[in-house]
């Protein structure tokens, strides 16, 4: 895991480059732009020299960051790449979003496993990303304990077949008192969630995860997954309005001249009506 100052910059520089893709800047200039403002004292600067170079004779930036497999969690990595997969309908800007909002979860002091897991996991669910290579990212992230690590590549195979519910309270310590009141002592696997996620998976079994993920988000406090933004339509609707009033303008002052006495068709024709045989103009 890095210091604190390196995941600070992390979300900074993730989060100005979602707000400059929008001034139609190619990628390599942003991040030359913004790598002056990082701070100096930082690995993150070098880091961005490789991914400038990589983005420039290879046209991708995820390839850069798989070098850095020391400075880039492997889950940053695996939503680059999903944002540059050409066949994929995963936004670059909601995976920029999303990258700043984790790096600075990462930065705070009250940042756990159970938290990292479920916002990565409802990243994951919101935006219909790959399970398997994503929970194999997780599961290669060194932040996660050893313990969780076996249980996340077990959650990769397991999901679809059991329910997410299901795996969390068998994981918890209220499944562990549960069994403990029926005389077993020893939890048969290690305990991974505490008693408030084992009341919240129990109670959310056979639901929308949707509501799963939101109660874990209340109690654990991470932040919440930025979401693809709906496209305003009110830019582009007035521009429209514009051409329908100017049309139906014309209409009506070619109606007012019909009921004046008829429409003069001269001025289409510089003036005077072509004869049969004349050419008309182009």
């Amino acid at each position: 895991m890095l210091e604190r100052e390196e995941y600070i910059e992390q979300a900074y520089f993730f989060r100005v480059l979602v707000e400059r893709l929008g001034q139609s800047l190619p990628l390599q200039d942003l991040l030359e732009q913004t790598k002056f403002e990082l701070l100096a004292t930082t690995h993150l600067p070098m880091a961005i020299d490789l991914l400038l170079g990589e983005l420039k004779h290879h046209g991708l930036m995820s390839t850069g960051m798989l070098l850095l497999k020391h400075y880039f969690a492997p889950f940053q990595t695996f939503l680059i790449a999903e944002a540059e997969t050409d066949s994929g309908r995963f936004d670059y800007r909601t995976a920029l979003k999303i990258l700043s909002a984790e790096a600075n979860y990462r930065a705070q002091e009250s940042i756990s496993p159970e938290g990292l897991f479920f916002y990565q996991f409802e990243a994951l669910s919101r935006n219909r990303l790959n399970y398997d290579r994503g929970l194999k990212a997780m599961a290669d992230d060194t932040f996660y304990p050893p313990d969780w690590q076996a249980w996340l590549l077990i959650l990769r195979r397991q999901l679809g077949l059991v329910e997410l519910s299901d795996m969390i309270y068998g994981r918890s310590q209220l499944y562990f008192e549960a069994r403990s009141r029926l005389g077993i002592t020893e939890p048969e696997a290690p305990i991974l969630f505490g008693l408030g996620e084992g009341r919240i998976a129990q109670a959310n079994r056979h639901k929308d995860p949707l509501f799963l993920f939101a109660a874990m988000q209340r109690q654990l406090g991470y932040p919440a997954v930025p979401r693809l933004e709906p496209i305003d339509p009110i830019p582009s609707l007035i521009p429209r309005l514009q051409r329908r009033i100017e049309q139906m303008e014309t209409r009506i002052r070619l109606l007012e001249q019909e009921q004046r006495g008829g429409i003069d068709i001269t001025k289409f024709y510089g003036g005077k009506i072509p004869l049969p045989s004349e050419e008309l103009p182009e």
